[in-house]
């Protein structure tokens, strides 16, 4: 996807299936079935799939109710 941000909207990753590549502050780091990681406001990233399976995850950010 592309490049984000997370400020202000603060969330956490759980891959299903497939492999998901997290390239962060220079370093690429794959996250496999069950991994995840947290956003935080000083995320600033975006994600990739590079591999032949598709990658099924879940996103879920949280905001604030307006």
């Amino acid at each position: 996807g592309p490049l984000h941000d997370h400020v202000g909207r603060p969330g956490v990753v759980v891959v299903l299936e497939g492999t998901t590549t997290d390239p962060r502050d220079g370093v690429a780091t794959d996250y496999g079935p069950g991994l995840g990681w947290p956003e935080d406001r000083t995320t600033t990233h975006w994600l990739e799939n590079r591999g032949s399976v598709a990658a099924v995850e879940i996103s879920v950010d949280v905001v604030k109710r307006v």
